[in-house]
């Protein structure tokens, strides 16, 4: 049984197989996304996650983006979303609503103890 659901998204394909992986392996339910696009249709189609964890750097549709249609839509509005970037200069303060920010690269630790706190 699922402990909560998780929704990733991340471009970096490698990086989205091995966080689906380290949060699968604790009970997480993740589905991921490569871009806010695909996001926003993930999140249409099914019921609303405990968690965003949300890069800001891809293509499409980047996070800063995503984040805004996220806010407007009163049935997402008040999901956490963790900052997930290695943009040399972005920290906390990159989305100031943003439950939390872990600077890539961070340890698997790092990610399920926020994760754990915020679900």
């Amino acid at each position: 049984m699922f402990r909560s659901r998780i929704l990733l998204v991340e471009d970096d394909a490698p990086l989205r197989e091995t966080l689906t992986e380290i949060l699968g392996e604790e009970g997480y339910e993740v589905a991921s996304a490569a871009n806010g696009a695909e996001a926003l249709a993930l999140l249409e189609a099914a019921d609303a996650p405990s968690l965003i964890l949300l890069d800001l750097m891809m293509p499409v549709m980047n996070g800063w983006e995503l984040h805004l249609a996220l806010r407007a839509d009163p049935r997402l509005a008040e999901i956490p979303v963790v900052v997930l970037s290695a943009r040399a200069g972005v920290s906390g303060g990159a989305l100031p609503d943003a439950a939390a920010f872990l600077a890539k690269p961070f340890d698997a630790a790092r990610l399920l103890d926020t994760v754990g706190r915020l679900v």
